[in-house]
């Protein structure tokens, strides 16, 4: 029988809308090609003219660029103005905190990705189905690369 992740039991989180992961430190918000349509849908732009206008391309594992929504000069999303003005479309990377790979990697990853949330740890019991569905999703759904074995926009 194959071993249980440590949350198997499930995982307790609510977001408490503080905006911490969304501001006053560097990151990337990586876009996949349903990111980009619903974001382009909500501020009625071309493609083009949105990621000209608000992203950037992040030099990442030395052959290919990955598509990320710029930040401000003081690390804010750029979409942060006293909460996010794209909720309603924010990106999949955005939907699916805390449930990534990185922190549901192990008890310590946890605890330590808890250190800078509030919500984690609180409130909504999340299954074991629920984390992985998000998980599922991120891989489901690639990041927007160029470069060598880049995918297409």
């Amino acid at each position: 029988m194959a071993k249980q992740p440590f949350y198997a039991g499930g995982l307790r989180f609510s977001c408490k809308r503080c905006s911490s992961c969304c501001r006053h430190e560097s990151g990337y918000v990586f876009l996949s090609g349903g990111d980009l349509e619903a974001l382009t849908a909500l501020q009625a732009m071309d493609r083009g003219e949105f990621i000209k206008t608000w992203c950037r391309w992040v030099a990442f594992d030395g052959e290919k660029e990955y598509l990320s929504l710029k930040e401000k000069a003081n690390y804010d999303c750029i979409f942060w103005k006293d909460g996010c003005t794209v909720y309603s479309g924010r990106p999949l990377q955005c939907r699916t905190f805390p449930f990534w790979d990185s922190v549901v990697a192990s008890p310590a990853a946890w605890e330590n990705a808890a250190l800078g949330c509030p919500g984690m740890g609180q409130g909504e019991l999340h299954s074991m189905v629920r984390i992985e569905e998000c998980r599922q999703a991120r891989l489901s759904q690639p990041v927007i690369t160029r470069g060598p074995g880049g995918n297409k926009l």
